[in-house]
């Protein structure tokens, strides 16, 4: 993918580039492609003042966003605020709620986004028209017409700010469930709104390469665009169809109905094993076979909160991507780890051959109060005298292929990119980037840069000050605050232009960790910060782009876009520690698995993962396990692996610019495809893939009509339908403990998968291996 020569151009249809055929028509006219899988138009839409073939450059793009608007229409409106700041709180609470669970759900913004249709229209309907202060610069008006397209995509991005919650709230729940350590309200509150705020300084310096061009596509956003428009625009029912709106209700009901299934009644649909059934007692088979807790041979799911859950919507994935991904997880999956495992690297047999769990030497789980002082701080001499720590071969190739994937980053998007960038960077943005979109926003006052240079200061001052003042309880020196600021920024770029390409953002989660470990060892809550602040700082400013984008596609004037994105920003922050602070004060032993009752849902699966890289890299620090002192120094070479990857497929498409598919190797996305595990496994990559092969390869290829029609609306309706059904069940049954007892609510038919398989080793439930 060399934006410099747009390689995104001329595609063939394998789910990014040009249509060869042109979607233009003559006379300014643009056909919509509304066609179902035989080729029967359905409508065309005028653009207005456009030049024949004047289209985006991406086809998903043309295929999917309108080519006009109406910069009349009102978005500061009352019920545009009413509505945003309710959708923004709802799902804070909601999504945090249920992040603490077993099965975590997360309810996407889609929901928001269908059930304010019909409650701004009913206040359209029925708010007062009267205008206040009439004729003046404050004249004002409950009411200002019908509830338009671009009332609601505001409404939906203070929805985003709502349903992503807050990564610092990790840091607060392992203080006190975990390390079972005091931290104030107002410490949380302060790391909470800073961590996520301080990344939107510097996104203002990157939106003319990462919103304007037009290669920059975010994929993610259509499924939204298409929802929007499904929502809003007439569509003329074809013979013997449906419309999108009736298409939509359709899958959503059924997608409802069908979530009492894995939902409640059988939650083994969520990952189903026939080689656990047919070999019940062996623990080779259940390790490979399982879904959940092995390597997911065989394994298959009718869950769609499964196929979703970890990787986002396999419909919003072009399919370069998808095939990516699935490449990078069967080298490791499938080649890598049994062949390290069943030759016994690392002692790898001593322990399950997939987990997330920290162990020590004899296979049991590490016991971290044994090393952690008064202080909060490492132990040297209990560690010593205790044991070192030991990961599953898994989890360690998982760090591995995390170091080579931010190398491998840096490398891919310097060789395909770097002309590109650098001609934007001298130029501000070439003329040929400019689509039909970016000319059309020019409508609109741009945001002032030093908006964005005043929030940049100010965050960074206030977080200097909470780590400064609170350093007895969050640990990190100032110049930790500033060196996560600079990693931050300096990776926001080449992580940017990923996720503008392939809807995956690879993150800084594992340098940020790395590094701090080594330079400020001993000290968890400092790592954990220095993370938060290194990492979520980049993943808040490539959120705060992909909004952006949105907004650019939807024509919102770009300064209310930013006031509601760092209004929903700081109400959801608020909202979301509230609720979390709620859940650890009066839940007892939430998070801890050893004291819970056997059936609580309370097991914190995503805070579990949290606290053990806080021991991993903060407590114990790298040294002693990738350093001169632990066990996995060779993981190390994984960094120079990851920076030499991406040159000899840059090489070979230099060498053969006619072989198309060779561009589309991206190395960055096929190392980094198993970043997400843990806590995803196996089942969440397999399902994920074959969903996408079959929408976004065959039915893009073969039933384009179809596909342009009805593939993100039946994206948004599944989400929809699963997110509606998920709230209902908990609060009509779970909420009162309404279970049920019978061999389908078990998550995992192969209850041996976690079993090691070293002679001697025992743990409870496992046979012992000879």
């Amino acid at each position: 993918m060399e934006a410099a020569d747009r390689s995104l151009e001329n595609h063939n249809g394998n789910g990014n580039g040009i249509a060869k055929d042109g979607t233009a028509l003559p006379n300014g006219e643009t056909r919509m492609e509304e066609m179902n899988g035989h080729g029967s138009k359905y409508h065309e839409m005028k653009l207005e003042n456009e030049e024949p073939e004047d289209q985006s450059p991406i086809e998903e793009v043309a295929l999917t966003v309108a080519t006009t608007d109406d910069p009349s229409l009102p978005v500061w409106t009352f019920r545009m605020w009413t509505l945003g700041l309710i959708s923004c709180v709802l799902l804070s609470f909601l999504n945090q709620f249920f992040a603490y669970r077993t099965e975590p759900l997360t309810i996407s913004s889609i929901s928001a986004q269908i059930v304010c249709l019909p409650l701004g229209r009913l206040m359209a309907a029925t708010l007062p028209t009267r205008k206040w202060f009439r004729g003046t610069r404050f004249e004002f008006t409950l009411n200002p017409g019908p509830f338009n397209m671009k009332e609601h995509v505001l409404i939906t991005i203070f929805a985003n700010a709502g349903y992503q919650g807050a990564y610092a709230i990790g840091i607060v729940t392992i203080v006190k469930a975990y390390y079972k350590k005091p931290m104030s309200f107002f410490v949380g509150l302060a790391i909470t709104i800073t961590t996520q705020m301080i990344g939107y300084g510097w996104a203002g310096l990157f939106r003319n390469l990462l919103v304007k061009p037009a290669s920059m596509w975010w994929p993610s956003n259509l499924v939204q665009v298409s929802l929007f428009r499904t929502l809003h625009e007439h569509d003329i029912r074809p013979k013997g169809g449906l419309t999108r709106s009736q298409f939509f209700v359709l899958v959503l009901i059924c997608s409802f109905c069908w979530y009492t299934l894995p939902g409640y009644l059988f939650p083994m649909l969520s990952s189903l094993s026939w080689v656990c059934w047919a070999w019940p007692n062996s623990v080779v088979a259940q390790q490979l076979g399982s879904g959940l807790r092995g390597l997911g041979l065989g394994a298959v799911t009718l869950d769609w909160s499964t196929v979703a859950s970890y990787l986002s919507s396999p419909l919003a994935t072009p399919f370069f991507a998808i095939a990516n991904i699935f490449a990078g997880f069967t080298i490791i999956t499938y080649i890598i780890t049994p062949l390290c495992y069943y030759l016994d690297v690392y002692n790898a047999k001593t322990f399950p051959i997939f987990s997330s769990r920290l162990f020590d030497g004899s296979g049991q789980h590490y016991d971290t109060s044994r090393v952690i002082n008064s202080q909060f701080s490492l132990d040297v001499n209990a560690y010593n005298n205790y044991s070192k720590l030991h990961m599953s071969t898994f989890f360690a190739f998982t760090y591995g292929v995390g170091f080579s994937a931010l190398t491998a980053t840096v490398s891919h998007v310097a060789l395909f990119h770097g002309r590109d960038i650098w001609n934007q960077m001298r130029a501000a943005l070439r003329k040929d980037e400019e689509d039909v979109h970016t000319r059309l926003m020019k409508a609109y006052p741009e945001v002032p840069q030093w908006w964005f240079h005043g929030l940049l200061v100010l965050f960074i001052v206030l977080s200097i000050a909470a780590c400064e003042i609170y350093n007895d309880q969050l640990q990190l020196p100032w110049w930790g605050v500033l060196f996560a600021c600079a990693l931050a920024l300096f990776f926001t770029l080449p992580i940017g232009v990923i996720a503008a390409t392939t809807n995956q953002v690879p993150g800084l989660n594992i340098i940020t960790e790395y590094l701090l470990g080594y330079a400020y060892p001993g000290r968890p809550v400092a790592n954990v910060c220095f993370k938060t602040y290194g990492y979520i700082s980049m993943t808040q400013a490539v959120g705060f782009l992909a909004d952006f984008k949105l907004g650019h596609y939807m024509k919102i004037p770009p300064r209310s876009m930013f006031v509601v994105q760092l209004v929903g920003t700081v109400v959801a922050a608020v909202a979301s520690l509230g609720t979390a602070w709620w859940l650890l004060t009066s839940v007892e032993n939430i998070c801890d698995i050893d004291l819970l009752p056997a059936n609580s849902p309370w097991t914190c699966p995503s805070d579990r993962v949290f606290y053990d890289a806080s021991v991993i890299w903060g407590l114990i620090g790298p040294q002693r396990i990738f350093g001169n002192l632990g066990l996995y120094g060779k993981i190390n070479w994984f960094f120079l692996f990851g920076a030499l990857a991406p040159v000899p497929v840059w090489l070979a498409a230099r060498k053969w610019p006619e072989k198309e598919w060779i561009r589309y190797i991206n190395m960055p996305i096929l190392i980094g495809a198993t970043g997400n595990m843990p806590p995803a496994t196996s089942i969440n990559y397999t399902s994920w893939f074959v969903v996408g092969f079959i929408f976004n390869y065959l039915i893009f290829n073969y039933r384009k009509g179809w596909w342009q029609r009805y593939n993100y609306v039946l994206s948004a309706a599944l989400d929809a339908g699963l997110a509606f059904m998920g709230v209902l069940l908990y609060f009509a049954l779970q909420l009162e403990d309404k279970s049920i007892n019978w061999w389908g609510v078990n998550l995992d038919n192969c209850p041996l998968a976690t079993c090691p398989t070293a002679p001697g080793i025992v743990v409870d439930g496992c046979p012992v291996a000879s």
